[in-house]
């Protein structure tokens, strides 16, 4: 069984998921209504993974017989202006997702609840890995500037995800 302080932790990780989900679907919605549709795949994919990630959650509470707290989510951000802002966006999101994430991960030793500190760890690396893969797209769109056959490119990239 949970603890407490475990329980609440996680409760607001599914919250902080499915917000994430969101927020990627708005940011998919601004790439659609751009005509960029390989953006706008990547971001509902990424919407996806974050709903995953949610009932993951969600089933790790029910299996170790804790409660589920369900809390309002809160409306996304819609302010977009173009792809670079967008993807540093998404890049200052992620970060703050894997300090939360991280923080899941400190709760659960300082509660010695190594069941727990084990599951998220998978989230620990998933995370290293989508800051990196965010990190290359901005890059890869600041090297080439306003050219837009790059863009094109990136997005014809971005939808084989």
């Amino acid at each position: 069984m949970l603890n407490n302080k475990v329980e609440e932790i996680l409760n607001a990780q599914i919250n902080k998921e499915f917000y994430s989900a969101y927020l990627y679907i708005a940011m998919s919605a601004y790439f659609d209504e751009c005509g960029l549709k390989g953006f706008a795949h990547w971001t509902k994919v990424q919407a996806q993974e974050e709903i995953e990630h949610g009932i993951t959650l969600f089933d790790y509470i029910i299996e170790r017989d804790g409660n589920i707290n369900l809390t309002p989510i809160e409306a996304p951000e819609r302010d977009f202006h173009n792809p670079l802002q967008v993807f540093e966006m998404i890049l200052s999101h992620e970060k703050k997702v894997t300090d939360s994430i991280e923080n899941v991960a400190n709760m659960s030793e300082t509660e010695c609840d190594r069941a727990t500190r084990e599951f998220i760890d998978k989230y620990i690396k998933e995370q290293v890995e989508e800051e990196s893969q965010v990190l290359d797209i901005i890059k890869t769109i600041k090297m080439f500037g306003n050219d837009n056959s790059i863009l094109y490119h990136i997005d014809k990239e971005l939808s084989k995800r």
